[in-house]
């Protein structure tokens, strides 16, 4: 039996990102600037996922979603084969900290408009977490609360008769 909500982390806004990412696969899927627009492309089909962070010696310089290959190489005429990530990745990430929470992902994807929010802790990144994943946390959330409620009402109801 789950034991009710009562600390503040177990609040969905509080709850921690090292939490959230606890549920999800640790792999991070990565291409060079170098690389090709087709081959980042064919690793995002591969693994089923919408952005890929780009990363030179170890170290972050972008990011490259389907969304930027579709309207900076396809809409503009540009051969998948011979556009370098460099040339269409976005270069000003934005990322967050581990130990920041729900709510700060939330904020900050709403703030700049953005789908995927690279993890970062000490200086490395360490997972993408997406708006689908905090969706998928929110719905397990309620369903909690709706599970809680739902015992709580029937205690209540059978407690009276």
């Amino acid at each position: 039996m789950d034991t009710p909500i009562r600390r503040p982390e177990e609040i969905l806004a509080y709850r921690s990102l090292r939490r959230i990412l606890a549920s999800k696969p640790t792999a991070l899927w990565t291409v060079s600037p170098a690389d090709s627009v087709l081959t980042a492309l064919q690793v995002m089909a591969e693994h089923d996922i919408g952005l890929l962070v780009v990363m030179e010696r170890d170290k972050l310089v972008g990011v490259l979603s389907e969304r930027d290959c579709a309207r900076r190489v396809l809409l503009a005429k540009k051969s998948a084969e011979s556009t370098p990530v460099a040339d269409i990745m976005v270069r000003n990430v934005v990322t967050i900290d581990a130990e920041h929470t729900f709510a700060d992902c939330l904020r900050l994807m709403h703030q700049h408009g953005i789908r995927h929010l690279p993890v970062v802790e000490h200086g490395q990144v360490i997972a993408v977490v997406s708006i689908r994943d905090l969706l998928s946390e929110a719905v397990r959330h309620n369903a909690k609360i709706i599970e809680e409620l739902e015992r709580e009402r029937l205690t209540i109801f059978t407690s009276t008769a």
